[in-house]
């Protein structure tokens, strides 16, 4: 693990080249991505003997970064809170963490078709795809079998079946990898799929791309939001304040404009947030964007992902001075998922 120091005040901030531009491609941006560790390395000018353990775990678990993201980073901090969550390291290598697994909050055991989950009342979650513009080294998804367990066409069609046949359901989960890397006509096809489903009253949308690649937010995308047959609730996924930048805050307006709820959920994770400071921080910068603090995860115990472990009592501490500090409106829930539970395990 790289320990944190105090010296990221003299660190600079990234001045990356980026793909970002008025009207710039989303498809283009995302496929600009820097994929190698040694470049990413060169770019935020940090150690090159971080570089061996980089590529090995590269190597299970591609690196994906997006160049806009990259440049909210502090060049010359390795222990920058952006870098952490996607720069691999050899602890992602271990196989000596007890009670991180492959499967961590029992995706597969709730999968009721490919690509389909159901694990709570009311509520199911299709896997749209495997895509993701950036690639969290913390993922709870990172060993997911998504070749034959996501909607692809043929899934597709089950899937919906199923959910048409169950009128317990009134809320469709998307979920992936992001649903925001399919291209708004795949998205208008799902939308399509769905419309007849008259038990349905929400689609809620978990995505990270609108904040590490804003752009997404494209005249494409709009139009499909305002043709949808039931209110949009979008959950992104922000860990640390400094991810919102002056881009991400103009992607996310027109969503606001169209009464869009923007909620978020955090993951607890060692080394980016786990100061009450950071949280506080997240929170006001939320507020501030027109998001509510959602929930505040605690790290889902994937293999390869020991090292960014909270301990629980570490964790309630903290949400002890959150809401001392902060008016409970922007305090986020702090739960774990647990895989067979019938819903959000509160700590």
């Amino acid at each position: 693990m790289i320990t944190r120091t105090t010296n990221a005040a003299h660190a600079k901030t990234a001045k990356l080249p980026t793909t970002s531009a008025p009207n710039a491609d989303w498809h283009a941006i995302v496929a600009a991505a820097v994929r190698e560790p040694r470049e990413l390395l060169e770019l935020l000018e940090l150690p090159a003997a971080l570089l061996p353990a980089a590529q090995r775990a590269a190597s299970q678990f591609p690196l994906r970064v997006p160049r806009g993201f990259l440049a909210r980073m502090r060049r010359g901090d390795p222990n920058d809170p952006l870098l952490r969550q996607v720069l691999p390291l050899a602890e992602e290598l271990s196989d000596a963490d007890p009670g991180f697994n492959i499967d961590p909050v029992g995706d597969l055991n709730a999968m009721t078709t490919p690509g389909l989950l159901h694990k709570y009342h009311g509520r199911a979650l299709l896997v749209t795809t495997g895509a993701c513009a950036v690639h969290c080294r913390y993922c709870f998804r990172r060993h997911f079998p998504y070749a034959g367990a996501s909607t692809h066409a043929t899934n597709l069609d089950k899937a919906v079946a199923q959910i048409a046949a169950d009128d317990s359901l009134s809320e469709l989960i998307l979920s992936g990898g992001d649903p925001l890397s399919l291209a708004n006509s795949r998205l208008a096809a799902l939308a399509e799929a769905i419309r007849p489903i008259r038990h349905l009253r929400r689609l809620r949308l978990h995505t990270r791309l609108p904040v590490v690649v804003p752009e997404r937010i494209d005249a494409g995308l709009l139009a499909w939001i305002d043709s949808l047959p039931v209110p949009l609730i979008t959950v992104l996924h922000i860990n640390h304040a400094q991810e919102i930048d002056s881009h991400v805050l103009d992607a996310l307006a027109p969503l606001r404009q169209r009464a869009v709820t923007l909620l978020n959920q955090a993951v607890l994770l060692k080394g980016v947030n786990d100061r009450v400071t950071d949280q506080i921080a997240l929170s006001e910068r939320l507020f501030t964007s027109g998001i509510l603090p959602y929930y505040l995860h605690a790290l889902d115990r994937v293999k390869g992902a020991a090292h960014f472990d909270v301990a629980e009592q570490t964790a309630r501490v903290l949400m002890q001075q959150l809401r001392a500090k902060l008016p409970g409106y922007l305090v986020p829930k702090l739960v774990r998922e647990i895989a067979g539970a019938d819903a959000k395990t509160p700590l």
